[in-house]
């Protein structure tokens, strides 16, 4: 396991992010596999063309992103171990490595929710989660801007810092990277329009598989954190989790999101509006639904002690490691 490599990318992306001055001159390793993917959808995904035939592309999109990235990430880590001795090329993959991590990025998304639901009241608030969600802002009320950013928080904490932090861990940069990739591929293809219904298949299929395990310890971590927050419950979050988990349309984000559902006391998820049309989701937990900012500044004391969580055990890891 590449535990040492982790605890580097771990530590550098809670220091320093990804620098501002980076995206505006040479982007985002992000933006980057999204531009692949979006000739990709462009150039192979036409309208006229027949279902299967579509869907052959798409598994072909995923298979060369794949193979992309593999050869990407090893030979990023030949270059620099090639050149660097043990520690310096830990630091140096590290760096790299926390350039797909979210921790910080996520954070500041979701409190520029709360920032903006404080300052700026309902209007602020739903420009502020406009930035993060999919569904339509100006349906939502003060307890809908606060329930949105309280489950992005959740799922992206999955998606964004638990998944790509496991295969790192599993894989190093080249498994990390494989994990970007397709996780980008849903987030733009994935989806059940009827432009992405066949093209983007292989993308969500393979996205729900990679991320079951994230999404089990997503859980796991926010309910150790609620140990220590206060009028937060473990005991809680793991019940709601048991109960309402497999009830969400996703495979995986009902676990987070049912995990701080629990911890804090709330009602999530739930009938929400995306593009003009009611998807009527099941609740997870069977607390409060009348949110503000506050319980957004709640869940994010959570996450932060749930990424804490995080990384106090790879660190263990590194020490036993190291024995």
């Amino acid at each position: 396991m590449f535990v040492s490599l982790a605890l580097a990318a771990l530590l550098i992306e809670a220091a320093v992010g990804y620098p501002q001055m980076l995206v505006q001159r040479i982007g985002h390793p992000v933006m980057w596999i999204g531009a692949l993917i979006a000739w990709a959808d462009r150039h192979w995904n036409g309208a006229g063309d027949s279902f299967a035939a579509r869907r052959a592309r798409g598994l072909r999109l995923v298979m060369l992103l794949a193979a992309g990235m593999l050869a990407v990430g090893l030979g990023a880590t030949w270059i620099v171990q090639a050149v660097a001795g043990e520690w310096a090329a830990t630091i140096i993959l590290g760096g790299l490595a926390s350039s797909l991590l979210a921790q910080r990025s996520l954070d500041a998304h979701v409190a520029a929710v709360a920032d903006g639901l404080e300052n700026e009241g309902l209007d602020g608030g739903r420009r502020a989660v406009a930035m993060i969600v999919g569904r339509d802002p100006e349906r939502l009320d003060e307890s809908g801007v606060s329930r949105a950013a309280i489950e992005s928080l959740a799922e992206n904490f999955s998606d964004g810092v638990v998944a790509p932090l496991f295969w790192l861990v599993m894989g190093g940069l080249p498994g990390m990277l494989i994990y970007k990739a397709i996780n980008t591929a849903d987030s733009m293809i994935g989806h059940l329009s009827e432009r992405h219904r066949a093209f983007g298949w292989a993308a969500a299929r393979l996205d729900d598989l990679i991320n079951l395990p994230a999404s089990r310890l997503s859980a796991l971590w926010i309910a150790a954190a609620a140990c220590i927050v206060p009028a937060a419950s473990s005991a809680s979050a793991l019940q709601i989790v048991a109960r309402d988990a497999a009830r969400h349309r996703s495979p995986n984000a009902g676990w987070p999101e049912a995990a701080m559902a629990g911890a804090l006391g709330l009602r999530l998820a739930g009938p929400r509006v995306y593009h003009g049309h009611l998807v009527t989701d099941a609740w997870m937990g069977d607390g409060r639904a009348d949110l503000d900012a506050s319980d957004i500044r709640r869940a994010l004391r959570l996450y932060r002690l749930a990424c804490l969580a995080q990384a106090v055990v790879v660190a263990a890891l590194v020490v036993i490691r190291t024995v």
